[in-house]
């Protein structure tokens, strides 16, 4: 008998995806995959020419469909794209992810498996230049990242979250899809969510997909900066979702700025700048077997970039945003935030 595979609506929010929007777009309608794939591209206001390859890839296939997000915000792109959808598959893919050929075939095979709610896998990060392969190999280890496993890897099984997602929509229309207040980390928020009300999240390590790092020092800060605002207002909104992989880089920031600060009057307090500098060039040269030397050079300063950054803004997060937040819960729980429905 013949295997019937259900169809699967991929949705991908878009902005300033220029140069890597088309291959991104190829990779899911090449999968190893039997069954329909429908492809809805939500895009935001760019500042080069995504709008322009998004309707040429939609005018060269009928399965490939554009909808505005006038907004530009991530959440908002994902909660347009799903109302756009037929199917009863829904799985997120960004406009520069490059996916392995049989990703939809493992993430329905898994959920079917699983009963899960939601499936995911790896961020396989990886680097061209000597700074991005430092990164990347950064973002594999628990000295960067810590134990998350769509970072580093590990056996199949519940999680708390996983890198990008295959939904089942009826788990989407009950949480009311992303909370569109959170500009970071909607992804962790709204798993939260579905294991809150009943749902499992499973993570699938051969459900791996790569991962370009940010190019230079300034764009890396900028975006742990803003990971760990954003996961402070996750914690604000969400008591008892943090725990002390999360506080040890606001620690760390804590712990160097004020031996800093008082090393001038007591000398001995630079034992804590000094301690965690001493501890990162340790695992440097622990984990940075096999990267070319330059890289190893900079592994260190991707390190400590990440840490301080991170808890530099999990320490300044403002508590207006998790009130904002909160609010912004209470009405989707009320039934007045977004609610995903199916379009057709």
């Amino acid at each position: 008998m013949t295997r019937v595979w259900p169809p699967i609506s991929v949705i991908m929010p878009i902005l300033n995806e220029e140069r890597h929007l088309r291959d991104a777009v190829h990779q899911v309608l090449s999968q190893q995959y039997d069954g329909p794939i429908e492809v809805v591209l939500a895009v935001g206001p760019s500042q080069d020419r995504t709008q322009e390859v998004a309707e040429a890839l939609a005018a060269e296939d009928p399965r490939v469909r554009v909808v505005p997000n006038p907004t530009g915000r991530t959440p908002n792109a994902l909660n347009a794209a799903i109302a756009a959808t037929r199917y009863d598959i829904i799985a997120r893919v960004d406009g520069h992810a490059m996916l392995p050929p049989d990703y939809l075939r493992v993430a329905v095979e898994t959920l079917e498996a699983t009963g899960a709610d939601n499936v995911g896998g790896i961020m396989a990060a990886e680097g061209i230049t000597p700074f991005e392969q430092a990164v990347a190999r950064a973002m594999t280890s628990k000295i960067g990242v810590g134990g998350a496993r769509f970072h580093t890897g590990g056996e199949p099984g519940p999680a708390d979250t996983v890198y990008l997602g295959v939904f089942r929509r009826s788990a989407l229309e009950r949480v009311g899809g992303y909370d569109e207040h959170f500009l970071r980390a909607q992804d962790w928020e709204m798993n939260y969510r579905i294991r809150k009300t009943g749902g499992l999240v499973y993570f699938q390590p051969r459900m791996r997909v790569s991962y370009r790092p940010r190019p230079n020092v300034k764009a890396l800060a900028k975006q742990y900066f803003h990971y760990g605002r954003w996961r402070h207002v996750v914690a604000r909104t969400h008591p008892g979702t943090i725990n002390m992989r999360y506080l040890a880089p606001p620690a760390a920031v804590v712990g160097v700025a004020a031996g800093l600060v008082a090393a001038p009057f007591f000398w001995p307090a630079l034992i804590l700048p000094l301690g965690y500098l001493a501890a990162i060039l340790a695992g440097s040269v622990v984990t940075g077997s096999g990267l070319p030397a330059k890289s190893r050079l900079w592994l260190p300063i991707a390190y400590i970039t990440m840490h301080m950054s991170w808890g530099l803004g999990f320490l300044t997060s403002p508590p207006s945003l998790a009130k904002n937040a909160a609010a912004s819960l209470a009405r989707t729980q009320q039934g007045t935030g977004a609610n995903p429905a199916r379009q057709g």
